[in-house]
């Protein structure tokens, strides 16, 4: 194992923000991924995994600690049954089932970060989640003091959640199953409205998986959702806030101040999100606030493509872009009563 001490983080997160970390551990087998967290447990030494670090806001203090950044490798195809290292990079195994003429995750191209990342915040996109293709997440149960095997039914995966992200001090990803399909080089379904436009299909329909992955890539592309090191509107965490979810009530009173705010035609977004409970759009609610694309003037700002977006414009510290998450928080919650939760894990810090 590589290890250093007093090791920038910020390098290792797609927003480029936090300070060092005490000792930095970077692990290419999944021994040395279980060596390293047994050996922090034993001496009582807080412990940071860091996969792809898209999903990562890192205090500028850094972390008083021992940060695991997983390097693992391992890309498993056999039939329809994926298995994933890790450390894999979630991107280029998209890519590569794609190439295998396989259905699943496809609408799940270009988000960042690394496959064992995906069970624990149940990635999803245009239509698209993990959870309806893992059938099994391979980690090392720190409490238990093993490496177990927890099947898709006991992964409790739900909107953005997971039995991961509900104890996130347990377990440690090592390996992911998947079951993808095989449609005869045609993707799953399209059920998201906003790629069946793209594609020129309705929903339900299934296109060329090709087609669909590049489709996906543009959309995102045109969000600022794809990293690109010129482009300061990717020095993001992708989506800063999670879709809120409200329950029959809470919508009610919601929908009662839209129409007050912004006139009685207005009519927020709503979608099922299981029996007495309808999820709006977060970007929906940060535009109508009145914090349009761009926003800001100092050097973390809301992407100039994606209101869902906070970025950091290359001098940022994670000091500016709290304020900038703060002050969106409560704009929304002084606007519409709704209060939005950030999608990123906070390491040192909180909104």
């Amino acid at each position: 194992m590589l290890e250093l001490h007093d090791a920038p983080l910020a390098p290792l997160t797609t927003f480029r923000l936090g300070g060092p970390a005490t000792r930095l551990v970077t692990a290419t087998t999944d021994a040395e991924v279980v060596a390293a967290v047994r050996e922090a447990d034993a001496d009582g030494t807080p412990l940071l995994v860091i996969g792809g670090g898209s999903n990562l806001v890192i205090g500028d203090k850094g972390f008083a600690g021992t940060a695991l950044r997983i390097a693992t490798s391992g890309f498993d195809l056999v039939g329809t049954t994926l298995e994933l290292a890790a450390g894999e990079v979630w991107t280029d195994a998209v890519a590569r089932t794609v190439e295998a003429g396989l259905a699943g995750v496809e609408c799940l191209a270009g988000i960042p970060g690394s496959a064992g990342a995906t069970p624990i915040q149940n990635v999803g996109a245009y239509g698209q989640e993990v959870s309806a293709t893992i059938t099994e997440v391979i980690a090392y149960d720190r409490r238990a003091g093993e490496t177990v095997t927890l099947s898709n039914e006991e992964c409790a995966f739900s909107y953005r959640h997971s039995r991961f992200k509900a104890d996130p001090e347990r377990y440690v990803v090592l390996r992911v199953r998947f079951a993808l399909e095989d449609a005869d080089g045609l993707s799953a379904p399209v059920k998201y409205a906003e790629t069946a436009r793209a594609l020129g299909v309705e929903p339900g329909d299934r296109v060329p998986l090709t087609q669909a992955r590049e489709t996906v890539l543009k959309l995102r592309a045109g969000k600022g959702m794809v990293l690109d090191a010129e482009d300061h509107d990717t020095w993001s965490a992708g989506s800063f806030f999670t879709n809120p979810i409200l329950t029959d009530a809470d919508f009610a009173v919601f929908h009662a101040r839209v129409k007050e705010r912004l006139g009685q035609d207005a009519v927020p977004p709503a979608y099922p999100a299981g029996e007495g409970r309808t999820k709006t759009s977060a970007a929906w609610l940060i535009d109508k606030a009145g914090f349009t694309k761009g926003y800001g003037s100092g050097p973390a700002r809301i992407s100039g493509k994606h209101t869902l977006a906070l970025t950091n414009r290359g001098e940022a510290t994670t000091d500016d872009l709290l304020a900038l998450a703060r002050e969106v928080v409560a704009g929304v919650r002084e606007a519409f009563g709704v209060t939005l939760v950030n999608e990123p894990v906070m390491v040192g810090v909180g909104l």
